[in-house]
């Protein structure tokens, strides 16, 4: 049977994270107070470390340590989360891409392009799905003409962004 490693994320917890030895497929175990400071990160990014003390009942330092931690581990990132069409990226887009050979090594050249912001390999139809932003219709032609040349990939499929609807980070924690 295999063993799933296990990075216990509590006040005693050293770990730094796959840098410093923890294993990318291991399961990060977070304690009640790591899961409340994740969820008042997720209600509002900017909250200061000494409001989300006062909510869950830590010092301003304490909470400090504990998002640092986080980070560090790989449980977290705190980013600004924008919106394309305001920045002058008018044309979104998720690609599906079916593969012969190392889906592994697909997806790396992949997450290296960037333009991509997101790549996953999936199961399904696709063997990996991408989403692209660009600036016009002719960037993403470039862009998928770019990922249609690399030799593993067979086919692809655009679907074009015509409305967000809905996008949100807040899915809380387990």
């Amino acid at each position: 049977m295999a063993h799933t490693p296990v990075t216990p994320i509590a006040s005693g917890a050293r770990n730094r994270g796959a840098a410093s030895g923890r294993e990318p497929d291991s399961k990060i175990v977070l304690d009640d107070l790591s899961k409340r400071i994740i969820e008042q990160l997720q209600q509002d990014g900017r909250r200061s470390y000494a409001a989300i003390g006062k909510a869950v009942g830590l010092s301003e330092a304490a909470v400090r340590q504990r998002v640092q931690r986080l980070i560090d581990v790989g449980a977290m990132q705190i980013v600004a989360v924008t919106d394309p069409l305001t920045l002058g990226f008018p044309r979104q887009t998720m690609v599906g891409i079916r593969c012969g050979g190392d889906l592994g090594r697909v997806a790396d050249h992949l997450a290296g392009m960037q333009e991509i912001d997101y790549v996953v390999i999936t199961a399904g139809s696709f063997d990996l799905l991408i989403e692209v932003v660009c600036e016009d219709d002719d960037q993403l032609l470039e862009i998928l003409g770019r990922v249609r040349s690399i030799p593993s990939v067979t086919a692809t499929e655009t679907f074009v962004y015509l409305k967000l609807c809905k996008q949100t980070y807040s899915w809380g924690t387990r």
